[in-house]
């Protein structure tokens, strides 16, 4: 339920923001930082969100992030100006970052290794199923009632969630972590929230605008002297211990990448179901249910795969069949219509699955009960910035090739300028001046950039499967690939998280 809530933020929004423009005022600035408010706070604080819920409690603090996420949703429908919104959004990307890694680091203090595996395809799937079905459900609402119905969706589900966490889930947490470093949080959250904002920014400011460089330069400075500083911690917060397992390290590298160029895919691939196909928002989450689907099946097959034939076999494999979805998918012309789409988004649902699903399952599987929370902030904040960067480089790349490409020839000074800012902005001047030529030259230039940059994400998907294949660790079912000393016989997660929840030493 935590995670259903989030997939539905990734993607209801935009559905929302034209009649937010109009209701509320909003300009293009305006919207911008309604979406991103959420990206970059949700980034910036989930390094500490983990290492909280080690220390005080991880039902507790995953309870926190809950409600926390629920005061945000409560204060969106009832405010009427884009501050209060962007102050809304900020405060539901607070409770994001606590709710995202503490849903995780419950799984391997909760389940053993081959029910862990099935919990990890579980969040995959419920953050699956939210994505796409955040446009059709948003389509719907906005369609029957006023925008700000989006925020009143997270309600019903959010208390469901914290009543289900006080119910079913044992606490767990580990006393002996270290304490919460003021200065080091500090430096994350701006080091994280500089990076973040310089990446999301750079693709329409411009990569040398000086609120582009200034983030950037300051983030490298702030994160750079983090990790000095935990380096030399006794007890340090950022656990920079955890990426000298091999384990650990590869499959967050794998996990990185694969959200790298799937954060790319959910960018392009909305606006050209939109825009160039001309799908209204409930049918462009409709025409999204093949990747979906794809997800879902491989939640459920991955499993017994693994326990075959090894997690690199499995990932690789997974790696490989995303790597020629994506190359499939750049081979778009504007002709094809959505048949073709269907078939590589359906290939590229199976891929990602097959990658994702084992990758975070053995970097869960590598990690001790008491370093759960710390560890699932690690690799969460690992993959959130790189689903951010994805968005921007492969953003800016679409954007370049959509400029260069479009051909605003007759049309008047200040529209062409309009033109060049988007697809959906050059098919809106075309309907105003009434120039279908204009229309078929977007078209065009964004089926072109869209294909540059799946051939970019197929080549990344290919090398990351190279890699995979020789670098990652195999993590054999029931190995124990984690710090610390084996789990004894009998003893499951659930039971290790128990005993470390009352002072033992857990796993």
């Amino acid at each position: 339920m935590s995670v259903l809530v989030l997939g539905f933020d990734l993607t209801i929004l935009n559905v929302a923001l034209p009649t937010m423009a109009a209701d509320i005022g909003a300009d293009t600035g305006e919207l911008q930082w309604i979406v991103d408010s959420y990206a970059v706070v949700f980034a910036a604080c989930m390094l500490p969100a983990g290492l909280l819920g080690d220390r005080f409690g991880r039902r507790r603090m995953l309870v926190a992030g809950l409600v926390i996420f629920l005061a945000g949703s409560l204060i969106g429908p009832f405010v009427s100006s884009p501050e209060a919104v962007i102050v809304a959004r900020t405060v539901m990307g607070l409770g994001g970052a606590l709710i995202m890694p503490l849903a995780l680091s419950v799984i391997p203090t909760l389940f053993d290794d081959d029910e862990r595996t099935k919990a990890v395809g579980a969040v995959t799937a419920g953050m699956a199923v939210g994505m796409p079905a955040g446009p059709l459900l948003g389509g719907w609402l906005l369609d029957h009632f006023w925008w700000g119905s989006i925020f009143v969706l997270n309600i019903p589900l959010v208390a469901l969630g914290i009543a289900a966490a006080l119910l079913l889930i044992p606490e767990t947490r580990d006393p002996s972590v270290p304490r919460v470093d003021p200065v080091s949080t500090v430096l994350s959250v701006l080091g994280l929230g500089g990076l973040v904002l310089g990446v999301i920014e750079g693709p329409t400011r411009g990569w040398g605008d000086p609120l582009v460089v200034a983030p950037l330069a300051g983030s490298a400075v702030l994160l750079g002297w983090l990790v000095l500083r935990e380096r030399r911690a006794v007890r340090p917060m950022l656990d920079l211990e955890l990426l000298g397992n091999s384990a650990f390290r590869w499959n967050a590298i794998v996990a990185v990448l694969a959200t790298f160029v799937m954060a790319g895919l959910l960018f392009v691939l909305p606006q050209y179901l939109q825009a160039v196909l001309g799908n209204d928002p409930f049918g462009t989450g409709l025409r999204l249910m093949p990747l979906m689907a794809g997800l879902l099946v491989t939640a459920r097959a991955a499993p017994p795969l693994m326990a075959r034939f090894g997690s690199r076999v499995v990932v690789s494999a997974g790696m490989a069949v995303f790597a020629f979805a994506m190359l499939l998918g750049s081979r778009t012309d504007v002709s094809d219509g959505y048949g073709f789409t269907a078939v590589w988004l359906t290939v590229t649902g199976f891929g990602l699955g097959f990658a994702l699903v084992p990758t975070m399952d053995a970097a869960l599987g590598a990690l001790p009960a008491s370093r759960a929370g710390s560890g699932t902030g690690l690799l969460t904040t690992l993959r959130q910035v790189g689903g951010a960067i994805g968005v921007a480089l492969l953003g800016s790349l679409l954007n370049g090739v959509f400029t260069d490409r479009l051909d605003t020839e007759g049309v008047p000074g200040a529209a062409a300028e309009k033109a060049r800012e988007s697809v959906v902005a050059a098919h809106a001047v075309a309907e105003r001046l009434s120039a279908p030529r204009l229309a078929e030259s977007a078209d065009s230039a964004y089926v072109h950039g869209m294909g540059l940059a799946l051939l970019v994400c197929g080549i990344a998907a290919l090398l990351t499967a190279v890699v995979t294949a020789v670098r990652l660790p195999d993590g054999g079912r029931g190995e124990n690939r984690g710090y610390g000393s084996p789990r004894k016989e009998g003893t499951t997660g659930r039971d290790a998280g128990i005993a470390a929840a009352k002072g033992g030493t857990g796993q």
